[in-house]
């Protein structure tokens, strides 16, 4: 048996019943099995040395361009979600591989600016605009110049459906789903703490008294709590979850809709959506990959393919080129 084989053979000895298999893996076109890594090894792999992952690392979490080393990128979450929902998923012996591709690929198609560049773009597009249907374009169409990834189909349903929307077919995408919320509601915490927005001791008391008053302690009793309850579903204890609903709510009103927080969003709002409007009235001017497209592609659609890809510095860039009057001689 190949390398590949003898994986496919242990995990059928060492996992749950309830874990997806790689050896009953699906994709949309055929791909000859690789001799050493199972379906979603290969899936993962194919994920990290995307460009659409590469450009992570310059798009923003929560706060806009933040001047610091230490806060969080699109990236530097990615990678929270990935190592807590493997751990999860490792204790339930559900299917490490597949989890950590779902985790790695979840934001691929998250636009520049956050949440702000999601909502930006929903109101201005015609076909509206969620990341969560993004990043499944992204590995499905736009990777690969425009051939896509050919992901197996378990790990684009994990990533279409890690927030808001019906829960994942597998077990492991659910985990992600529950990785993604307690991954950014306590690392935009540290990150809030560090701005000064809020105090380490404004936390709600019944979350401390739940699950702990550092980031460390919440993280690990989110996840114990998760394993110890998880059987057909994934599910967290009563007490836990109403402590994770809690600092879910103090979250979204303390930090994500902050208005010293937020104080610069309408500014990438008015950005975003003015570069939409200039490029769907003038399609020429996109670059050469975008203009292919629009043989069989609507311009709304692609207007919103490039610039949900941005990145926030190249949306900076991109907009001052378009708006802002260059100095004579240059």
């Amino acid at each position: 048996m190949t390398i590949r084989e003898q994986a496919e053979q242990l995990e059928k000895s060492i996992l749950s019943p309830l874990a997806a298999l790689s050896c009953e893996a699906k994709r949309e076109s055929y791909m000859e099995p690789c001799t050493i890594r199972t379906a979603f090894c290969r899936d993962r792999d194919k994920i990290i040395h995307s460009k659409a992952f590469r450009r992570l690392k310059h798009k923003t979490q929560v706060f806009l361009s933040p001047e610091g080393d230490h806060y969080r990128t699109r990236l530097t979450h990615t990678l929270e979600v990935s190592q807590i929902a493997r751990t999860v998923a490792k204790a339930l012996r559900l299917n490490e591989d597949l989890t950590e591709a779902i985790a790695l690929g979840h934001d691929l198609g998250h636009t520049p600016y956050g949440h702000a560049g999601e909502r930006a773009l929903n109101e201005c597009c015609s076909h509206g605009f969620r990341h969560t249907e993004q990043s499944v374009r992204v590995v499905r169409v736009l990777e690969n110049g425009g051939k896509g990834l050919n992901l197996t189909l378990q790990v684009q349903n994990g990533i279409a459906c890690h927030t808001g929307g019906p829960d994942a077919d597998t077990l492991e995408g659910r985990i992600v789903r529950f990785a993604d919320k307690i991954a950014y509601m306590n690392h935009d915490f540290e990150d809030a703490v560090r701005a000064k927005l809020i105090s380490e001791d404004d936390i709600p008391w019944e979350v401390k008294y739940s699950v702990g008053r550092s980031r460390g302690e919440r993280i690990n009793n989110f996840v114990e709590s998760l394993v110890q309850n998880s059987g057909d579903d994934i599910r967290m204890a009563p007490d836990v979850q109403k402590a994770f609903t809690a600092l879910r709510e103090f979250m979204f009103e303390a930090v994500y809709r902050n208005p010293i927080a937020k104080g610069e969003e309408s500014k990438a709002h008015l950005m975003l959506q003015g570069m939409y409007s200039y490029f769907v009235a003038h399609p020429e001017k996109l670059p050469a990959e975008y203009r292919a497209m629009l043989e069989d592609t609507d311009v709304d659609r692609v207007v919103c393919d490039y610039i949900s890809g941005m990145t926030d510095g190249y949306a900076v860039e991109v907009y001052n080129g378009i708006f802002i009057p260059r100095s004579w001689g240059r």
